[in-house]
């Protein structure tokens, strides 16, 4: 096992090379600048101000359109570290909501996207991959793909809970 002080040597070493801190400042610069681009492009939807950086394994923010507000869901638009892909994820805004909102997804069997197989630690009930290999070097093209996989994955979510 590999002790605290031994991870603390090798993260010192990565850190001293200066990259990860470039390549993390430049992730964050361009999640803000993402948030900022739903705020501003699609204000039919509230984008919190929440946005959560994480602990290098996930950062997100939400996105929430009224009516699924009203049901206590919100979208979580995701970036995994470790895999270096965008995701967007319905998610509840508690854990009552996530469960009976699986539930209702799992009953109807509908899947159109990856329901997660368990609860119990998840942090989301459906997950769809929006860019599985995200190209930095043309943001705007990013961007526009990104957007393009969320609004889909948000319409198709709002249809699906209109039918139950």
């Amino acid at each position: 096992m590999t002790t605290l002080q031994e991870l603390m040597l090798v993260y010192q070493q990565e850190m001293k090379k200066g990259a990860i801190q470039q390549a993390y400042r430049g992730l964050m610069e361009y999640l803000l600048s993402l948030k900022n681009h739903f705020q501003t492009r699609h204000p039919e939807f509230s984008v919190p101000g929440t946005f959560y950086a994480g602990y290098m394994d996930m950062s997100y923010f939400a996105i929430v359109p009224e009516d699924l507000k009203q049901r206590g869901l919100k979208i979580a638009l995701v970036y995994l570290h470790e895999t270096g892909r965008f995701e967007v994820w319905l998610a509840g805004v508690n854990k009552s909501a996530q469960r009976e909102y699986w539930e209702i997804i799992r009953r109807a069997g509908w899947n159109k996207y990856r329901l997660v197989p368990e609860l119990a630690d998840a942090d989301a009930v459906l997950e769809h991959s929006v860019s599985a290999r995200p190209d930095f070097s043309d943001l705007d093209a990013l961007t526009e793909e990104i957007e393009k996989e969320t609004l889909a994955f948000i319409g198709d979510v709002r249809a699906f809970l209109a039918g139950v």
